[in-house]
């Protein structure tokens, strides 16, 4: 019997995931909340007269309610997408193990829980010989060993030639960059961390603290790896993220991670992907990584790279490294083998297989004012318009054909673009003809016109791939 999918998320991911299903033959059921009924994930779907494909529910993170629309409609599988359930062990666990169990698509709920968490991540990386930022690998709670290990950070950094070192006390139970204070010198040190101790005692019931190197001049990388339960482990590339928005969310990707074509680094770039691609194989063998994931890693204007974390899921940028990968010639739906995979398919080819060529461009287009720290704009949204390409892509639950209500309930990204050719000169020379043919047009309640974070995504073009 051929399964039959939950789609437990929303927007873009929800309608990737729907394609990937159809192209594999598969059957599918989608749920949406009411902010989301004119989203095009519900509309493109809501109509299947033959069988109900599209049902209404109050929360995506209501996971009794999820569940009970799978068991209805006799899904044997779930797909989290990303964000929501995609990275809790959790839900993966309780939807493995229950009385009637469904396939979590997503690796097993084991390793979701392992590398989930930071300072496991770091412990077992280090414990492999794989570099993490300088720092503890567990919370500290006794403020003289804290003091000392801030004092050898302190030192380190100086005999490296940092002119102005500094070190970060974070609440080790916190996430999402809370709890966390920069200090500056070592003279601070003993009142941020009873500060900081205090803060996590009373917002996450722990004091636990950890420090470590604050990291200034880097690039943000990430490793795209796909692994099977049948023990295969393959990988497609690098893409950098480094162009963030204050809050550190991504708005341009790129594939691969560097090219020397775009700055002129001080370090073997060749020789430094291939180290960060070995090591998060390497980790990925270890605790038998078993579905999509990628590593994401900084590395220093030197050169060094330090594993930041694993993310267990999905990304949003995954097409960007799919972009420049081949596979018998065609380049691979992540989304698709993903799935394969986690149903119990083998990869099926080795990495060998894989041949890289050219370099891609995401952008990620976001009702947003760029210049007041990215505010979101809520408003209705009245032309929704993208040139077509050979060499482009577009990803979006807003509809081109009627008006569209952006949803106050969730952040108001708007389509993800990916361009992409046989070079990052031809890749950023697309993506600005790409941007420029765009036309998106709305206004607020009041009659204020639509802001988008397309000027900021043009102006920032060039900055790839540099320091």
């Amino acid at each position: 019997m051929k399964a039959k999918v939950l789609i437990a998320n929303r927007g873009e991911i929800a309608l990737r995931i729907a394609r990937a299903c159809e192209d594999l033959g598969l059957d599918f059921v989608m749920v949406y909340t009411e902010p989301d009924k004119d989203s095009e994930h519900v509309r493109r779907y809501a109509g299947n007269a033959s069988e109900k494909k599209v049902w209404r529910i109050s929360s995506y993170t209501d996971p009794n309610e999820i569940l009970s629309i799978a068991d209805h409609t006799g899904c044997t599988a779930i797909h989290p997408g990303y964000g929501f359930f995609s990275e809790d062990y959790r839900f993966a666990r309780r939807v493995t193990l229950r009385d009637r169990p469904l396939v979590f698509i997503g690796p097993k709920w084991e390793v979701i829980k392992d590398l989930g968490d930071k300072i496991n991540t770091k412990k077992v990386a280090n414990s492999l010989g794989i570099p993490t930022i300088p720092g503890t690998d567990a919370p500290i709670y006794n403020e003289m060993e804290a003091e000392a290990m801030a004092a050898q950070l302190f030192d380190d950094q100086r005999a490296q030639g940092i002119d102005n070192p500094s070190i970060l006390v974070k609440a080790a139970a916190g996430g999402g960059g809370m709890g966390i204070e920069e200090v500056n010198r070592i003279e601070q040190f003993r009142r941020t961390y009873r500060q900081v101790k205090n803060y996590a005692k009373r917002q996450f019931g722990d004091g636990g603290v950890l420090i470590e190197q604050c990291l200034r001049d880097y690039n943000h990388l990430e490793v795209q790896l796909l692994c099977s339960k049948h023990g295969e482990r393959l990988h497609f590339g690098t893409r950098n993220c480094t162009i963030q928005s204050t809050g550190r969310q991504k708005r341009l990707e790129a594939a691969p991670g560097f090219d020397k074509s775009c700055f002129d680094y001080a370090f073997d770039a060749d020789k430094v992907l291939e180290q960060i691609v070995d090591y998060s194989l390497k980790l990925a063998g270890h605790v038998h990584y078993d579905n999509v994931g990628t590593w994401e890693w900084i590395v220093a204007r030197n050169g060094q790279p330090y594993l930041l974390e694993v993310n267990t899921r999905i990304q949003v940028e995954n097409d960007v490294s799919a972009r420049i990968s081949y596979y018998k010639k065609k380049q691979p739906n992540l989304i698709r083998e993903q799935i394969r995979v986690a149903l119990g398919d083998k990869i099926g080819y080795s990495q060998r297989r894989v041949q890289f060529h050219g370099a891609c461009i995401e952008f990620r287009i976001v009702a947003e004012d760029t210049s007041r720290d990215f505010t979101p704009w809520i408003g209705t949204i009245t032309t929704f318009e993208f040139p077509r390409y050979e060499w482009s892509a577009v990803y979006s639950q807003v509809p081109t054909d009627r008006p569209y209500a952006i949803p106050s309930d969730f952040d108001p990204n708007l389509a993800l673009a990916l361009v992409w050719g046989d070079s990052i000169a031809e890749a950023k020379e697309r993506g600005l003809r790409f941007l420029d043919q765009v036309s998106i047009e709305g206004e607020t309640n009041s009659g204020a016109p639509m802001m988008t974070n397309l000027e900021y995504l043009k102006e920032n073009i060039d900055r790839l791939l540099t320091f």
